[in-house]
């Protein structure tokens, strides 16, 4: 019996070859990758490295960033090398030659190359070789005849199969050269391809990615919460959900729980609103009174929040910052009141705002950027207060944007809009570690992010109205404390949030304007893992010709008017020519019964009436009498001549009598 495959083949071969289904060609990932690709000015820009104290020229572009400087030249050709803990490399420095060596090159036609291992040598001679040399050879040849061999001969013995690698190299993974490849690895950032989620119609003030990688939340100044699914989502790069947490109040921050089931949205008012992964609301945090002057008495915030984070550990304890110059911890099972209430220490009397708070690794201390530019940090410990364990009076000269500790414990940095990032040793926070200035940043919700091994740090600039720079990325060095990188992100659009996702290797910077938003991912698809990678490849559904969405019209005429829809001119104009009064409209011809004083005087009037009535026969004069002189002319003849009732009752009808009037009036 034939075989089925064959069967078909030859029952295909009858048919065109577009008859049936046909398979769908599918792109390959590198078009779809070229095609999400940086254009050559803003790869120009990405890979520009420097030292802190290299600065853009006044003559350079709107785009153009400073030169590639010769110090660091290395380090941006990383950007072009496979990862370095995928190769092994010799004493020098040379890459080793992994499999079979390659054949050499300047041969004559006439010479032969090798190709595969060498052959085996000839025998030494004998009879029985000469035997064995009639036989055929079954598998590989055997190895050469003496067991052991010392090194000083291993250049006369023919090698057999791939050459070994020399025992040196494989102790050349020494301590150095394991950190020199994790050094190069760590500055190899995700910034070949890039794609942009769009949607809101103004600046991106929030931004928060789940632990996962899967799901992205971006708050923007329109009042509105983004909801995006890298699972779901497909090319078109569209939310599966949007929210609206507090109308008329701008979003300024989002946070997830620990186990990514919920999330923290801290709005303009004075109160925050917890959502789970699908953006069902699950409660409102209460509102405290505005009347009670000591806030430690109050049940939650009286003025609008600043910044809310979720505790890193603990999933039902969250903190937030308000502008009523308190900082408060909560509970998420317990919405009606707080846990804590933090009041800092102020350098004047009165309410002074905290502008931004956040917790460290562990959950263990609290550090809080208050209006007057310092910066305190609380010990979450046993019978702890208000008062800080550290305060830093004059850390910066304006509002404290944001703050970040380091895993390790060690190191806080500092975000402001002064334009200047700083650097702080925890273990001595009476002077400053570092500063890096000329970083302009007009949005108190700039953020400051660590890359996933912290060996870099990240933040965002704005665009300011006489540069000519736009938004950019800013990577800088921990240990040489120095600027090693400017990523051009937008040449109109400022930059407000960022942050590295340690298992995406992504990077995520949010932008906008009064007019335009957007949240842009930067990634590297030989670096990357999943996250963009995921929905780029994904191409959008067909629209099909069974697809139909209704678009109903809701008319409610009995609505108020604030709520009723205004009439349109082309109604206006329907309504007036029904009208015939106010259209001015000519009397059409009868082509029925008439009515109304015209051909036929009624709807059942016959053609016998109508030519009496023409005739003079029958005269309707009841219009022009007056109805009480009809009546009354025949009274005189009623009462003479009775026809009806005044007979039938004549013989038992009594005599009227009528009562005498008391009135005078009557007597006269």
């Amino acid at each position: 019996m034939a075989d089925e495959a064959d069967i078909y083949d030859g029952v295909r071969s009858q048919f065109p070859l577009s008859f049936g289904k046909q398979s769908k060609s599918q792109s390959p990932l590198e078009l779809i990758h070229n095609a999400t690709r940086r254009t050559t000015s803003t790869a120009a820009a990405s890979t520009t490295v420097g030292p802190a104290d290299d600065k853009p020229s006044a003559s350079e572009g709107a785009n153009s960033l400073p030169p590639v400087s010769s110090s660091s030249k290395d380090w941006v050709d990383a950007f072009r090398k496979p990862n370095p803990k995928n190769s092994k490399r010799s004493e020098n420095g040379d890459k080793l030659l992994m499999g079979p060596p390659r054949p050499p090159t300047g041969l004559d036609k006439g010479d032969r190359i090798m190709i595969g291992p060498p052959r085996p040598p000839p025998p030494a001679g004998g009879a029985d070789d000469e035997e064995e040399e009639d036989e055929p050879v079954v598998g590989p040849p055997r190895p050469p005849i003496g067991g052991d061999v010392e090194d000083g001969d291993d250049d006369d013995e023919p090698v057999i199969g791939p050459p070994r690698p020399p025992p040196s190299n494989i102790e050349s993974d020494s301590e150095e050269d394991m950190d020199e490849e994790d050094e190069d690895f760590g500055y190899r950032i995700p910034v070949s391809n890039e794609i942009v989620l769009k949607g809101p119609t103004k600046v991106v003030s929030a931004l928060a990615v789940d632990h996962s990688g899967s799901r992205v939340l971006s708050g923007s100044y329109d009042y509105t919460v983004r909801m995006y699914d890298f699972g779901g989502m497909n090319a078109r790069l569209q939310s599966f959900r949007q929210l609206e947490p507090s109308e008329g109040h701008q979003v300024r921050a989002l946070s997830w729980s620990p186990t990514s089931d919920r999330f923290l949205c801290v709005t303009g008012s004075a109160q925050a609103k917890i959502y789970d992964r699908d953006g069902l609301t699950l409660g409102e945090f209460v509102k405290g009174d505005m009347y009670i002057r000591d806030l430690k008495n109050t049940k939650g915030h009286i003025t609008g929040l600043t910044y809310g984070e979720w505790h890193p550990r603990a999933k039902e304890t969250i903190l937030t910052s308000s502008e009523d110059g308190s900082l408060r911890i909560w509970d998420v099972n317990d919405f009606k009141s707080q846990k804590q209430v933090i009041k800092p220490k102020l350098s004047r009397h009165g309410r002074v705002p905290v502008t931004t708070c956040t917790w460290d690794c562990d959950g263990k201390r609290i550090a809080g950027g208050i209006g007057d530019g310092s910066i305190q940090i609380w010990n979450v410990k046993a019978g702890w207060g208000s008062r800080p364990d550290i305060h830093v009076g004059n850390g910066h000269t304006d509002d404290i944007t944001a703050l970040k500790f380091s895993s390790d414990g060690l190191i806080l940095l500092s975000r402001s809009l002064d334009g200047s990032l700083k650097v702080w040793d925890l273990r001595q926070m009476k002077e400053v570690l570092h500063v890096f200035d000329d970083l302009p940043n007009n949005y108190p919700q700039t953020n400051i992010s660590f890359s996933p091994d912290e060996q870099l740090f990240l933040t965002g600039t704005s665009v300011e109205k006489n540069s000519k720079t736009g938004g950019l990325l800013c990577f800088f060095d921990r240990v040489k404390m120095e600027l090693i990188s400017r990523v051009g992100i937008s040449p109109t659009f400022s930059v407000v949030q960022c942050t590295w996702h340690p298992k995406l290797n992504q990077i995520f910077a949010t932008v906008g304007d009064r007019h335009e938003g957007g949240t842009h991912i930067l990634y590297d698809p030989t670096i990357s893992e999943k996250g963009a990678l995921a929905c780029v490849a994904r191409a959008p559904r067909k629209q099909s010709v069974d697809d139909f969405q209704a678009n109903p019209v809701i008319h409610n005429p009995h609505a108020l008017p604030l709520f009723r829809d205004q009439p349109t001119r082309k109604r206006q104009r329907e309504k007036i020519l029904k009208d015939p009064i106010k259209s001015h409209k000519p009397e059409l011809p009868m082509t029925g019964p008439g009515f109304g004083g015209r051909v036929g005087s009624t709807k059942g009037s016959l053609l016998t009436q109508y030519l009496m009535k023409q005739g003079g026969l029958i005269k309707e004069t009841w219009m022009d009498e007056d109805p009480r002189e009809a009546i009354l002319k025949y009274a005189d003849m009623a009462a003479k001549d009775p026809k009806y009732i005044a007979p039938a009752y004549a013989d038992t009808q009594p005599e009227t009598v009528f009562a005498d009037s008391d009135s005078d009036e009557e007597k006269k």
